[in-house]
């Protein structure tokens, strides 16, 4: 009997095996998606400010869009492609722009609504003679100042305007700045209240990513004191921290729009890039003097502490990164400064006993450059030691100068 059910059962009920694959297809099924949730987090999170931005330009297209309508604007298409352009990926830098915007604007079109009311577009030859002589002076102040750059551009727009228009050169003139201040303000507006980007935040994260850098470079560098490494990936490392630096400066420059705006009341960024700056300038010294392995008679002796000291670095420099992030005071020096004093000492046995005097020039002139920068990287680590604790939150600032 129980044959006869089990053979008019369905095939994936009578067999056993099914149960299993299914089981199986299902778990690798949610294996794939918890992976591609993950990848789908991780992504969000690593790109939250280019997703803001683009939500914010989104948002200042539509509002400007619908402020021309309601201000009855010719054209709208000028004050929404004003808010996009002015809609900056930081509230700082969204700030100059403006600035300089509006600088550029309305002094351009002004000159151009005087060009058009004294030169009448009457024909094709008075048309291209107004346009050279609106547009020539223009370009020259945008090429002598690059905060002008938009005048050309709305100089052509407010001459030639009224031949699609039909309206004086007065009113197209009128016309542009409204449209401008209507995108701009928009823009501006959008810039500070819709998942606001600040400047400062945006240094202190690229401060932080050139410390791990840097971080990464340590361990490689000092051992090139001991023997011979592939170059391309240290160089790599090395142009990736300039080029971060170029991109620090620029924030930073934007974080002091924000200041002047009274938008921030954080500590000046300008002491934290220097001292960036300066531990750039100790790693590069110490690449140079890295650039063939210390003489046989010294490695043996200074190889482990020079490795201590690259691995001390990287640890703090990754715990400074960790604590700018964090708004935290800074991390404690022992280690770093224990590896150095550990150096400093050894060299100086090695100098009791004579074994630097028979070094080459070259030898001689690689051991000073490397106690040189060596001693230069204690003072700039105390420094960024400072510069950590001066962007700790203000509650544990305060706590700590008390205790000091």
């Amino acid at each position: 009997m129980a044959t006869g059910v089990t053979a008019r059962m369905p095939f994936h009920l009578s067999n056993p095996s099914y149960f299993d694959s299914t089981s199986s297809a299902r778990r690798i099924g949610m294996i794939h998606i918890a992976t591609a949730g993950q990848w789908l987090r991780t992504w969000l999170a690593g790109h939250r400010v280019e997703l803001g931005l683009s939500l914010r330009v989104t948002i200042s297209a539509v509002l400007s869009l619908a402020a021309s309508h309601l201000l009855h604007l010719r054209i709208p298409l000028w004050a929404v492609l004003t808010a996009v352009i002015l809609t900056q990926l930081s509230v700082g830098r969204s700030l100059g722009a403006t600035m300089d915007y509006f600088i550029g604007t309305v002094g351009a079109a002004i000159y151009a609504g005087a060009v058009g009311a004294l030169i009448p577009n009457a024909d094709k030859v008075s048309l291209s003679v107004g346009l050279a002589i609106a547009v020539t002076p223009a370009t020259l102040l945008a090429a002598l100042n690059p905060r002008l750059s938009a005048a050309p551009f709305t100089v052509v727009l407010v001459f030639l305007a009224p031949t699609i228009t039909h309206t004086s050169s007065v009113e197209s003139a009128f016309d542009r700045l409204l449209e401008v201040a209507v995108g701009g303000t928009v823009g501006l507006l959008v810039s500070l209240l819709v998942f606001p980007a600040r400047a400062y935040d945006l240094a202190v994260e690229a401060a932080a990513r050139i410390l791990d850098l840097m971080a990464r470079l340590q361990p490689d560098l000092f051992a090139r004191f001991a023997q011979h490494l592939d170059e391309a990936p240290l160089l790599h490392l090395q142009d990736s921290i300039g080029d971060a630096l170029v991109r620090l400066q620029a924030i930073m420059l934007e974080a002091k729009h924000e200041r002047m705006a009274r938008l921030t009341a954080e500590p000046d960024q300008g002491s934290l890039a220097r001292t960036m700056l300066r531990l750039r300038h100790d790693l590069v010294i110490i690449w140079r003097a890295a650039l063939v392995p210390l003489p046989e008679t010294l490695q043996a002796r200074l190889g482990p502490w020079l490795t201590r000291v690259g691995a001390a670095s990287a640890d703090y420099l990754r715990a400074c990164a960790r604590a700018l992030l964090a708004r935290r005071g800074p991390p404690p020096t022992d280690s770093i400064t224990a590896a150095l004093d550990h150096y400093a000492t050894e060299m100086a046995a090695l100098r009791r006993e004579g074994l630097t005097r028979d070094l080459s020039a070259h030898s001689a002139e690689q051991v000073f450059a490397l106690g040189f920068a060596l001693d230069q990287l204690r003072q700039h680590f105390a420094d960024l030691a400072r510069c950590v604790a001066e962007f700790s939150a203000p509650g544990r600032r305060n706590h700590q100068s008390r205790s000091a």
